[in-house]
């Protein structure tokens, strides 16, 4: 391990006995443990599209449902205004698939260039935008900062309804009409939820109004919004907003129309070129190996091929669209690999000890991508357990353009804002939520601004926060550990942000261990209470010590699936030699 590497304790988890105690008995013992460990009530058990929050219930959907229906008796030019991540793909998919299923005649969407525009409704794009002509615009993951870019958008004939999650400036942009569940004056029951998952919310009261209109079909409007929902389930991991309960229903569905091959051709195809089987879907398969492929396309040239996958209906165009996006992605893996290293060598070669004297990290390489410096400071915050904030060069040589990444309990958006307040600059453009944000940065202000990041980060963390403890619900005994324990932690998820996957630990004796895949270390185990030898991987692990012989493990329970067997697998996350 690297020198900067965080030094990492096994804690367990306590839960509430009266909520473990009002959990559904028919649930296997184990499962309702880790229930309880993460407090959830008897009432939160079931994922079911019915429990969902009433669509109508976030604020705006209906003012804005209504104008969309004008603009649709009037045949008025409808711009879908997207963003260049996964989140914002998946939103900007959603809305064009419905508007165009719901009768729409004039749907269109662009997506601002990152390299060229930046993020969201900036003024320039609003010029790009209306060069097709006056119209009604809708934002999808971006718009609520966006005060000069909306008034532009008006001075040009552009209408603009804005929907987005991300956390609201002082002042709101002068839009006829603004989504967002985050809204201080009207916060929504889930403000988890993202840009996608307000654009379903928007669809859903619309195609309510149509039916009740007799526009379309009941069973049509049904139909298209189902039907997005493998959408709404990849844009919500991929944003790793927390999975409240509201968001795990989201998920939840879009897992099970995946898994019953209810799914788009481009998503079937981004599944096939990662190599994944749609049939046993997981939330792990949609965060770790299709988003990021949707997302090479916006990190390193144009999202519009990202989106048009999505939206492709024939599988063969759709086959080569998602192979094209899989080539972009082997590409960002490389750029990816070598800006982290360079990362990491930053942080080794710091005079200060970076894990104990700063509150927050600020990198910056001048050979660095913009596209990519989210990767990094996600990967730098893995290993130092410390918000992040990575620094790429901008198009303009005076500015820099950060990347945020932050750690549970600090809101990064708000830290920033805090730490921008006291530059001699205060309008400096930022945005983003609780766990990730951006900034754009003059060069000559980076050393300033990391000192006040440092300030306001050890102000609002809480001092008692250990980045380097491992929660684990506990140990498991020799005959948890197969098939029906791991199918039925499956059944109980989705698992990921703020709902995380089940982690338990326990002491093994090492019988053989085989680095495989370059890096990745193969172990076979034997629990210290007796039972069958247990197949093990620790992924991007040195191996043990030749004279290692007992452990003590934290692990996560998978089914590791090979030519259509599963068999049980430990996924060990960390090891301590006894």
């Amino acid at each position: 391990m690297r020198g900067s590497a965080m030094a990492r304790s096994i804690r367990r988890l306590d839960s509430d006995p009266q909520v473990l105690a009002a959990l559904p008995q028919h649930l296997h013992p184990v499962v309702r443990q880790v229930l309880a460990n993460r407090g959830v009530p008897a009432s939160e058990t079931e994922p079911r599209l019915g429990a969902l929050l009433p669509v109508s219930s976030l604020n705006g959907t209906l003012e804005a449902a209504q104008r969309l229906l004008q603009a649709r008796e009037s045949g008025e030019r409808l711009v879908v205004l997207g963003d260049f991540d996964a989140d914002g793909a998946t939103a900007t998919a959603l809305l064009v698939r419905c508007l165009r299923r719901f009768g729409f005649s004039r749907v269109e969407f662009i997506v601002p260039d990152r390299f060229r525009f930046g993020y969201g409704l900036s003024p320039a794009i609003a010029e790009v935008a209306a060069r097709g002509g006056p119209g009604l615009m809708v934002t999808v993951d971006n718009g609520i900062t966006s005060v000069s870019g909306c008034a532009r958008a008006a001075e040009l004939g552009l209408e603009v309804i804005i929907t987005d999650h991300h956390l609201a400036a002082e002042a709101l942009p002068p839009a006829s009409c603004i989504i967002n569940p985050n809204l201080p004056s009207a916060p929504f029951a889930s403000t988890a939820l993202c840009g996608v998952g307000v654009a379903f919310y928007l669809a859903a009261v619309l195609g309510r109004l149509l039916a009740e209109a007799g526009l379309v079909a009941d069973a049509e409007v049904r139909q298209a919004l189902s039907g997005c929902l493998d959408l709404v389930a990849l844009g919500t991991v991929a944003d790793m907003v927390p999975l409240d309960f509201n968001n795990r229903i989201l998920v939840a569905e879009g897992l099970r129309r995946i898994r019953a091959g209810q799914l788009s051709p481009g998503l079937a195809a981004l599944f096939s070129v990662a190599g994944r089987d749609p049939l046993r879907a997981q939330a792990s398969d949609l965060g770790f190996a299709i988003a990021p492929r949707l997302n090479a396309a916006g990190r390193l040239e144009d999202m519009r091929e990202g989106i048009s996958c999505l939206l492709c209906d024939d599988p063969a165009e759709a086959a080569r669209l998602a192979a094209r996006l899989d080539g972009l992605n082997a590409e960002r893996r490389e750029l990816q690999a070598r800006m982290v290293d360079e990362a990491r060598a930053l942080l080794d070669g710091s005079r200060d000890d970076c894990q104990s004297s700063q509150a927050a990290l600020c990198l910056f390489d001048a050979r660095w991508h913009q596209g990519i410096v989210g990767l990094v400071a996600t990967r730098m915050r893995e290993q130092t357990g410390r918000p992040v904030v990575a620094f790429a060069p901008d198009s303009d040589p005076q500015l820099l353009r950060g990347s945020a990444r932050s750690v549970p309990g600090l809101n990064i958006r708000d830290a920033l804002a805090a730490a921008v307040r006291r530059l001699p600059d205060p309008e400096l453009r930022f945005g983003g939520h609780a766990m990730a944000a951006g900034i754009s940065l003059p060069a000559s202000q980076l050393e300033r601004f990391s000192e006040l990041l440092n300030e306001e980060v050890a102000r609002m963390l809480d001092p008692a926060r250990d980045p380097g403890v491992l929660w684990s619900d506990g140990a498991l005994a020799p005959e948890d550990l197969g098939l029906g324990l791991a199918g039925a932690l499956e059944q109980a998820g989705p698992w990921g942000q703020g709902f995380p996957e089940p982690l338990f630990d326990n002491r093994f004796r090492l019988l053989d261990q085989r680095v495989v895949g370059g890096d990745h270390l193969r172990l076979a185990l034997a629990h210290e209470q007796g039972g069958d030898a247990l197949e093990a991987i620790a992924f991007n692990h040195p191996p043990l010590p030749q004279d290692a012989a007992a452990l003590h493990c934290a692990y996560r329970l998978e089914i590791n699936w090979f030519r259509g067997r599963g068999r049980p697998q430990l996924v060990v996350e960390h090891i301590e030699c006894d």
